[in-house]
């Protein structure tokens, strides 16, 4: 039984650029992780507590190894459910850095590190972000073909006639959950960002401005990835988004854990977060588990 995969050619931008950035992000989110952990703030941007560049460190973190696997993809559809978030994430964290580049360390008067490690983080961030629009677009110029296995005759330029059928979809009871959580991260993540002075004060622990847009270009980034991966409606085609989900709840689950005296967790706000997080770990088990079930029956019928 032949593989046919169809789809738009994967760019080498988009494949280099997710290289680099998971790179960075291990050292980045590892350090802000560390530090946060060792109960110190050395985010970017002045915080009135360690957990939130904590955080951004976690998510870091947590994505950097799903990043490097984008070049194993056949084509462009089986990664954009974790291009996209990627770069949701650099352009959103570049903004968020010049909309409040009165808290940076640089113009704060911080240490001498962390000064210099904020004027790195918006230099770095501006030409991600940059690179990451530009590969967008080199990657949807690039033409739309049926990727065929070695040997068999290439179909050209041109998606087939017929409707592509994915290889191993959604079951129908993860649909609704997953429009939840995706819409939950989405709404979080688009509220703290646009209204930080009313969904700031919201969140279970204390944050400044920076924060509350900092995180929530993350959580716009999850809710981005997680909706993404059900418009997809095939496991197959998230396989990367997959291997980023669990990490990303696990690192920070850890963060939340160290930190839990800061955290109000009997509100609303505190419940809701819990429970999130724990959804996005459960979606990326669940998920991975059935994508693997769904290549032992592929593997089986060949």
């Amino acid at each position: 039984m032949s593989d046919t995969v169809q789809g738009r050619e994967l760019s080498p931008a988009v494949v280099l650029l997710s290289g680099v950035v998971g790179g960075i992000s291990l050292a980045v989110g590892g350090l802000l992780a560390a530090t946060s952990l060792l109960g110190y703030r050395a985010g970017a941007w002045v915080s009135p507590e360690a957990l939130s560049p904590g955080l951004v460190g976690a998510a870091m973190l947590g994505v950097a190894p799903a990043l490097f696997t984008i070049g194993r993809a056949r084509v462009w559809e089986e990664v954009r459910s974790l291009a996209l978030p990627l770069a949701t994430v650099l352009v959103g964290l570049f903004a968020v850095s010049l909309l409040n580049a009165g808290s940076l360390q640089a113009f704060h008067g911080g240490p001498i590190f962390l000064a210099l490690f904020s004027l790195g983080w918006v230099a770095t961030l501006g030409v991600l972000a940059l690179a990451a629009v530009g590969c967008l677009a080199a990657q949807y110029r690039k033409p739309v073909r049926t990727a065929r296995p070695v040997g068999e005759a290439d179909a050209g330029h041109g998606a087939d006639d017929a409707p592509r059928r994915p290889s191993a979809p959604l079951p129908g009871w993860s649909k609704p959950p997953l429009a939840v959580l995706g819409s939950g991260w989405l709404g979080i993540g688009a509220g703290l960002l646009a209204f930080p002075g009313f969904w700031g004060p919201l969140l279970p622990w204390t944050v400044n401005r920076a924060d509350a847009q900092g995180l929530g270009v993350w959580a716009l980034s999850l809710g981005v990835g997680v909706l993404a991966s059900l418009a997809e409606d095939d496991l197959a085609r998230t396989r990367p988004a997959l291997r980023a989900v669990p990490a990303v709840a696990l690192a920070t689950a850890v963060l939340l854990a160290v930190h839990a005296g800061s955290v109000d967790w009997a509100s609303g706000p505190g419940i809701a977060l819990a429970a999130l997080v724990t959804g996005l770990f459960a979606t990326g088990l669940s998920g991975q588990w059935l994508l693997s079930r769904a290549d032992r029956r592929s593997a089986a019928d060949t």
